[in-house]
């Protein structure tokens, strides 16, 4: 087929990232795309749930004609039969597998966001399944970062939560309503300014509120002793299973960074603290703008702009550089990622081809 576009899914860090970036990319583009050795440096390869949601959440947007599309399939073609459509969508991770399934529901809205940003019209979406999931961007880092972010690019988005779903049942709900636009501005964070907040939520979902309250406290006595002024609220929700986490937000000046720690059996509330003040230290000692996964989340959103961004990151890693593949698989841009002191770097995304 013309344009057929072949995409290695075992290339880099060869997991869902590259899946999710060509699903998102071929709805945008109308390019068809076949995916082959999907998830392959995984522990289980191939199309997990929360995988099989976001092909058939992409398919919806361009009534693609698929192939694979099932759980454990290492390959899947995705043909693209009419542009993306505003709408109303409604997708539960459930139902992608017997038994259910508390699937990442973030990373399935971050497949949806980007191709409904840019069609006119305005869309909602209805997402159930895990919303504060180890491994995956939580409600909260969404709705405080990588969302924020977007609409200084000019993204509009709204975002609620409903219900919080945690491991291993899920059974959360969020809503997000986009109003489409055609024009992004570039993202430009060579300098991220001085620190001047750390906000958060210490959660716990059918817990004792002293775990959150213990979350909370640890965490404000670790920033502020590094002399960094917080606000960290606790909150205490219902869900369909037990549940606990801490999710930090650093405002700069310019700039925003999320920080999270996850909670599971076993672990004491105050090393769900320190792992999430940890990471947030760390990067606040980098000196740069974006941390380590805002850094490769930024790639797409960048390619759609029509001039140059670029911004400073805290760690080049394996994510970023197998996104930037993706992207320049696809033609859409030139990706330019710099190394600098240690493992920061400076990158520069030049659009090729404004979508």
């Amino acid at each position: 087929m013309r344009d057929f576009l072949i995409i290695d899914g075992s290339h880099g860090e060869g997991g869902g990232q590259i899946l999710r970036s060509t699903l998102s990319l071929a709805a945008m583009t109308g390019r068809p795309a076949r995916i082959e050795n999907i998830r392959a440096n995984r522990k289980k390869p191939g199309l997990a749930a929360q995988h099989l949601t976001s092909v058939r959440a992409a398919a919806m947007l361009c009534d693609a004609e698929i192939t694979g599309a099932e759980l454990g399939s290492r390959t899947l073609q995705f043909i693209p039969r009419r542009p993306v459509k505003a709408g109303d969508y409604f997708l539960d991770v459930a139902q992608a597998r017997k038994g259910g399934s508390a699937g990442a529901v973030m990373l399935v809205l971050q497949t949806l966001l980007l191709p409904l940003a840019l069609v006119e019209g305005v869309s909602t979406v209805t997402l159930r399944g895990g919303t504060h999931m180890p491994m995956s961007p939580s409600y909260d880092y969404v709705h405080d970062v990588w969302l924020p972010m977007l609409a200084r690019m000019g993204v509009r988005a709204e975002l609620t939560l409903e219900r919080s779903g945690w491991y291993p049942v899920g059974q959360g709900e969020v809503r997000l309503r986009i109003t489409g636009t055609r024009k992004l501005l570039p993202l430009r964070l060579e300098q991220r300014g001085s620190l001047r907040l750390v906000t958060g939520r210490a959660l716990a979902a059918n817990l004792p509120v002293h775990i959150a309250e213990r979350m909370a406290s640890r965490a404000r006595n670790i920033l502020e002793q590094a002399g960094i002024m917080t606000e960290i609220k606790t909150a205490i929700l219902k869900a369909a299973c037990p549940g606990a986490g801490l999710y930090l937000t650093a405002h700069y000046e310019n700039s925003l960074a999320g920080f999270g720690g996850q909670g599971e059996r076993g672990k004491p509330a105050e090393q769900v603290a320190e792992e999430a003040c940890s990471a947030l230290l760390h990067h606040y000692q980098s000196g740069m703008a974006l941390e380590q996964h805002l850094a490769d989340q930024m790639i797409l959103p960048s390619v759609l702009c029509r001039s140059e961004s670029i911004f400073g990151v805290e760690r080049i890693t394996l994510h970023l550089v197998t996104n930037a593949w993706v992207v320049e698989r696809f033609g859409l841009a030139r990706i330019d990622i710099a190394p600098a002191a240690g493992e920061t770097g400076l990158v520069r995304v030049l659009a090729s081809e404004v979508i």
